[in-house]
């Protein structure tokens, strides 16, 4: 593609996300090259970033951010009111919507992504009120979000999640839930619920072996096992999304579900605690015009080629 002369692409950049820091000289350079002017907006906390887009995007031709999933799902209500095409520098630990989408985890080659201009629209989650591209969930991963030292993400990456993981598995403990689709509620014992937008979440795992990020439906499974060491027998079942063939693991598809708990409990959205139960979820069709490879569709648990 070529780009208008002057065409402005607006960078927030995460200097805490793990290689948030190191990604901005390559990205500009090939951004130059490619003939787009780029202005970097340092944030400091997610919060931010949506009002960095609201007060910046008049002054912007396309909207890129670089950090993590935490930070991208942050700035979506605000790319999405900007009506601006929205381009990903993946900078966090898991980065599963670059993943999803195919969009190299190269500084370099993901900035050549945006160049190159191709743009494919997909969906984007909320929870009460608060989007997600990648899963929210209830349980275990909220645990870890909440516990996970950012010192010890930050330095030691999947290593520190796995550690960290650990530990919670030790002490976790079944809770009580009450789904609702389409007007039909379940009453439930799990110790997980999560609700998938895309396809990959905790660096690789599929939420379901047909999810898809622009299918305009949500993807829900809850951990109901009694037993939850029987976890391990199922991570290759989680690796490519088959993990509702087994019968203690409920799983439905739709599009706005209500989950409601006896105590509030924290809500984890790509990595992030952002609300609490009860919980309604929802998701918006095609919301966001995303920078992506044409081929978009690796085959299931499997990432593309391009890796730092």
């Amino acid at each position: 593609m070529s780009w208008p002369t002057g065409t402005r692409a607006l960078v927030l950049l995460n200097a805490k996300a793990r290689s948030g820091e190191s990604a901005l000289q390559p990205v500009r350079d090939r951004l130059e090259a490619g003939g787009l002017r780029m202005t970097a907006e340092p944030f400091e906390n997610l919060p931010e970033i949506a009002r960095d887009v609201t007060r910046l995007h008049r002054e912007a031709d396309l909207i890129m951010v670089c950090g993590g999933d935490g930070s991208i799902s942050s700035a979506a209500p605000a790319v999405i009111e900007s009506g601006l095409p929205l381009g990903i520098i993946p900078a966090g630990t898991a980065n599963d919507l670059a993943r999803t989408l195919s969009i190299p985890l190269d500084f370099a080659a993901a900035a050549d992504v945006i160049v190159a201009g191709h743009r494919r629209r997909i969906d984007v989650g909320t929870v009460n009120g608060h989007a997600f591209f990648n899963v929210a969930s209830i349980g275990l991963s909220s645990e870890l979000a909440q516990r996970l030292d950012p010192a010890i993400k930050k330095r030691f990456g999947r290593l520190g999640y796995a550690v960290a993981a650990l530990r919670i598995l030790v002490g976790a403990r079944r809770f009580r839930a009450t789904i609702t689709e389409k007007g039909r509620t379940a009453t439930v014992g799990t110790y997980q619920i999560a609700i998938g937008n895309g396809r990959l979440y905790g660096g690789g795992n599929v939420v379901e072996e047909d999810a898809a990020i622009d299918d305009g439906k949500l993807d829900l499974y809850s951990l109901e096992m009694r037993n939850l060491w029987k976890l391990v027998l199922m991570l290759r079942a989680f690796r490519s999304g088959t993990h509702g063939a087994w019968s203690e693991v409920r799983t439905a598809k739709c599009v706005e579900f209500e989950i409601a708990t006896r105590r509030p409990m924290p809500i984890n959205t790509d990595g992030e605690i952002v609300t609490a139960t009860p919980a309604h979820f929802r998701v918006m069709p095609r919301a966001v015009s995303v920078f992506a490879p044409p081929d978009v569709a690796p085959a299931a648990g499997r990432f593309p080629l391009y890796h730092r």
